[in-house]
């Protein structure tokens, strides 16, 4: 690219450089002023006479000292960093010297600085003069070129002054026109001639090979120069402006003109040039060489600074004196004219340069000039910004995409976004709102809107894309489902939903937008206990009314402690399923699930065989999803009351009864469950039995009744009366009541409900062990003629219980029956026949035995009054006791029973009542009958316990009597 079609700027400020007026005439004399360098906060100016001058920054002279005796000087170079300063004298009468100088350091005799050392420069005792210069910044190595050709390279200390070798490296037949060094792992010395650009490696890997030509083109005095950040060398040429490293010619920046010196300063290439309608005729690299100084006075110099890397010009102007010198110092770069003046190039802020540059709307140099000025992030955001709002007026909308795009850090989004809602730039605006969320700097109402692109577009694929960025979340997960399921993509709600582990959100998609209840339930086994059981009571009516088997199953799997989370695997279709797995096909509600959204705690590992080296891979939506059945115990869980699922069986009574037999079925219940269960279980049985008929109404009455039949059945009596009688099933009253021994009650409830064949049985069932059921049953029976009717011969039969087992009167009889006058005389014709007969026959008997005890008490009183009132004879001739004959001592009783005295064990002293040992044991037991009936005379309480519990209460009476119990045997 031409420098000629460079853009050109006013990067800097120039003004001159106001000068005391002796130095201004130092500087305006001609030759007086014959080098210049600048360093360490100073500038040196080295004249004809030897002396050199040291100017603070107003240019004032700060101190001067003779360097020289002999000779101009040519050169100096001060060392940056250091105090140090070399300078180079020649007059061609002699060889050149070169000093060393501290400028720290004074001399106390005379005041000037110390020479720390002096050097002869050597070119084999020939007198040319020094066309170029260069030197290592520690002073190790210098290097002089002469106009015969000749480069002389100086090592040593010339520091200490502790010595330095000379050697001529390089000879040619052209002048030498620059030398600079480039140092790195090796240091190269870089020769210019009029002819051809060289390097010579003078130290590292490679010294001492002869020099190696870069190009076969030289470069005039002057036009030499190395750029210390990137050490490239820089050769100005009249075409161009040639760089090079060490791999040989770089870049080259086309620039027609003569040049007649080259430096850096900063960025730039400072560059001097006269006019061409000036150009004297002899060739540029001798015209250093013998050029008039008069010429010089009456031309002019053409001074430009351009930056190569960003290609433009920073500054150009015509001067109309020739320039003498460049020197660059306290951040600004002055310029020496031939007629005394200098002029101070001071660089515009950088601000002020970007206000040039968006002026002129050049806004990729602005971005270029801040990136080469290494700004930070904020302020090159501000450049990319303005850059994007004038390609948006130029209505180059893509472009400015791009830049709002770059400055997106710093940018608030609503201004970019406002310029793009015209439908037509949707497209920019989508492309916007992705890089906001790529940045993390997407609120939700960003998301909101890119989603609404999307779905304007109908742009499914770009939907997807989006959710399923990999990475951590770039946008607002609730909005983005809440969208989604807005705009009818429940499929990526869905996935959103799953990969956040926002289960409740997944099922919710599944059932309430996407309807698929059997994937809902599918995804829901899939889940940890916990969160399964929230989402199934969530969803648990509507997966019932669906999927009433699974969501059945799902429900005893877990109030029965044995839910295990199902788990899948991957099997290639067609391959075989890996041993041991147990796995069957999957269903196809799982099949979907899996293709709709990651399942949870799909088993990657059990895949089938993998494929050979010549088939096709196959992809995951040819595999099949199959549950795994393995042998796993259940996770722990706390097991819920079973009473927490009752209301989700509402209009399901079906499937509940199926939960609830499961239920009972399963171990450890505590009592207050299996109650629930039970008492619950029982009334979904009436339930169902009441909208049933007949035989289909007796098999659930059936159920309900072996429920309740069992043994410690943990349900309330009172439950099972109330349920019982609002389902009017009557079976369970009588089963409660026969349980609690109420058989009393069962038989009454029947009578109340006139069913006749109900209390025959129930007397039939129970009369035997409640006797007064058949009273009762006499009541009912002759209660109305139709009932009477109903029982038929049954009435008989209570008749001829009650009379067997006397539990009535025959009066009461006749009373029960006369009440409603149903009964007539012939039905109890019978009764009263045999009643009456069986009155005489014990009328007849008791007479009978009144007759006896009436003679028998005749006999005893006469005996009792003959032994009272007659002497007794005793004819006994044998003992009672032995049998022997009697003998005295004998004792007679009035028993008519002899004894010895020795058998009887009794002496005639003794004066103890003696009885007879025969009738001893029938008296004990008179005696001991007359003392119970004494005693019991005063219990009442047993008298009346026995009448209590007697049939024949008369007989009772009389027993009682006989005892004393009225008295009379006390008082006789």
């Amino acid at each position: 690219m031409a420098l000629a079609s460079w853009k050109q700027f006013k990067f800097f400020d120039v003004s001159q450089v106001k000068l005391p007026e002796d130095e201004s005439a130092a500087l305006s004399e001609q030759g007086n002023i014959t080098s210049v360098a600048s360093g360490s906060e100073s500038v040196f100016f080295g004249s004809a006479d030897g002396t050199v001058r040291i100017l603070s920054q107003s240019f004032k002279v700060v101190r001067s000292f003779k360097a020289h005796d002999v000779g101009a000087i040519r050169h100096m170079k001060q060392v940056q960093g250091t105090a140090l300063l070399v300078t180079i004298a020649e007059d061609l009468s002699s060889e050149p010297v070169l000093k060393v100088w501290a400028l720290d350091k004074l001399e106390k005799k005379s005041g000037i600085p110390r020479c720390q050392s002096t050097l002869t420069i050597h070119n084999g005792r020939k007198q040319f003069p020094i066309s170029a210069f260069a030197a290592l910044d520690d002073l190790s190595q210098l290097a002089v070129g002469f106009a015969n050709g000749a480069v002389t390279v100086v090592r040593g200390d010339l520091i200490h002054d502790r010595g330095a070798r000379q050697r001529t490296v390089f000879e040619s037949e052209e002048p030498i026109t620059g030398i600079e060094f480039r140092e790195g792992s090796i240091t190269t010395l870089y020769i210019a001639t009029t002819g051809r650009i060289a390097t010579l490696i003078i130290s590292g890997r490679g010294q001492g090979q002869p020099a190696r030509s870069l190009d076969e083109t030289g470069c005039g005095v002057g036009c030499m120069t190395v750029d210390k950040a990137t050490r490239d060398v820089i050769v100005a040429r009249d075409d161009a402006i040639y760089y090079y490293g060490p791999q040989g010619r770089g870049p080259v920046y086309a620039f027609e003109g003569e040049k007649k010196m080259i430096t850096i300063f900063k960025d730039y290439v400072a560059v001097v040039s006269p006019p061409k309608s000036n150009t004297i005729t002899r060739t540029g690299p001798l015209r250093s060489f013998g050029g008039g100084h008069t010429d010089d006075l009456f031309n002019t110099s053409s001074f430009t600074l351009i930056n190569t890397d960003l290609k433009f010009k920073a500054h150009e102007e015509a001067l109309t004196s020739q320039i003498k010198d460049l020197v660059s110092e306290w951040g600004d770069l002055f310029v020496l004219t031939m007629d005394g003046k200098i002029f101070r190039y001071h660089e515009k802020p950088f601000a002020q340069k970007l206000e040039l540059l968006y002026q002129r709307d050049l806004y990729p140099y602005a971005i270029n000039l801040a990136q080469k000025a290494e700004l930070d992030a904020t302020q090159k955001n501000v450049i990319l910004r303005k850059y994007g709002d004038y390609l948006y007026r130029k209505q180059d909308y893509d472009t400015a995409m791009q830049m709002y795009l770059k400055a997106i850090d710093n940018t608030e989004p609503s201004q970019v976004i406002r310029k793009f809602l015209d439908t037509q730039r949707i497209h920019n605006l989508i492309e916007y709102l992705e890089e906001l969320h790529e940045h993390h700097k997407a609120t939700s109402d960003h998301t909101t809107l890119l989603l609404n692109c999307y779905a304007k577009l109908k742009d499914v694929e770009k939907l997807e894309e989006f959710i399923k960025s990999p990475g951590d979340l770039k946008f607002d997960l609730d909005t983005a489902i809440s969208m989604c399921r807005q705009g009818g993509y429940y499929d990526q709600a869905a996935f959103l939903a799953r990969k956040h582990e926002e289960h409740e959100l997944v099922v919710d998609i599944l059932i309430e937008d996407s309807k698929r209840y059997a994937e809902a339930l599918a995804y829901i086994w899939r889940l940890e206990p916990d969160t399964s059981y929230h989402n199934l009571m969530k969803y648990a009516t509507v997966l019932l009314e669906h999927c009433p088997k699974d969501a059945t199953q799902i429900f005893i799997d877990y109030y029965t402690g044995r839910f295990r989370p199902k788990k899948d695997a991957i099997v290639i279709q067609n391959a075989p399923a890996t041993q041991g797995m147990g796995m069957g096909l999957a269903s196809n509600a799982v099949q979907n699930l899996a293709a709709l959204l990651p399942l949870p705690y799909m088993n990657t590992n059990t895949i089938g065989s993998p494929a050979s080296a010549g088939e096709q891979k196959t992809t995951l939506s040819q595999a099949q999803i199959v549950e795994t059945n393995l042998d796993e115990p259940p996770p722990e869980y706390k097991v819920p009351k079973p009473r927490t699922a009752f209301s989700a069986f509402v209009d399901h009574a079906g499937e509940f009864i199926i939960f609830l037999e499961a239920c009972i079925q399963a171990d450890e219940l505590n009592d207050d469950n299996k109650s629930d269960l039970y008492t619950t279980l029982f009334e979904m049985y009436l339930h169902i039995a009441s909208s049933k008929k007949d035989e289909e109404k007796e098999l659930w009455e059936t159920k309900a009744k072996k429920l309740i039949e069992g043994k410690d059945v943990p349900i309330d009596t009172s439950n099972v009366l109330l349920l019982s009688h609002l389902s009017n099933y009557r079976d369970g009253t009588i089963l409660v009541r026969e349980k609690q021994g109420l058989r009393f009650d069962i038989f009454r409830s029947y009578t109340s409900a006139k069913d006749t064949a109900g209390a025959i049985k129930a007397l039939r069932k129970y009369g035997p062990e409640e006797p007064q059921l058949y009273p009762a049953a006499l009541a009912y029976f002759t209660s109305s003629p139709t009932i009477l009717e109903e029982a038929g011969d049954e009435l008989h039969t209570v008749l001829q219980k009650i009379d067997d087992d006397g539990l009535m009167a025959p009066l009461q009889v006749i009373q029960t029956l006369s009440v409603n006058g149903v009964a007539t005389m012939g039905m109890v014709k019978d009764y009263l026949a045999a009643t009456i007969e069986r009155e005489r026959l014990e009328i007849a008997n008791n007479r009978r035995m009144i007759s006896t005890f009436r003679a028998d008490t005749d006999i005893k009183r006469a005996d009792l009054e003959t032994l009272s009132t007659k002497p007794v004879v005793f004819q006994a001739t044998r003992c009672a006791s032995c049998a022997r004959p009697l003998a005295l001592p004998t004792v007679h009783f009035l028993c008519k029973h002899s004894f010895h005295q020795s058998c009887l064990n009794a002496s005639e002293d003794d004066d103890e009542e003696v009885e007879c040992p025969l009738c001893a044991p029938q008296n004990a037991t008179v005696r001991a009958i007359r003392k119970a009936q004494v005693e019991s005379a005063e219990r009442h309480d047993l008298f009346l316990d026995a009448l209590k519990r007697s049939r024949d209460k008369f007989g009772t009476v009389s027993e009682w009597f006989g005892r004393g119990v009225m008295g009379v045997g006390a008082a006789e």
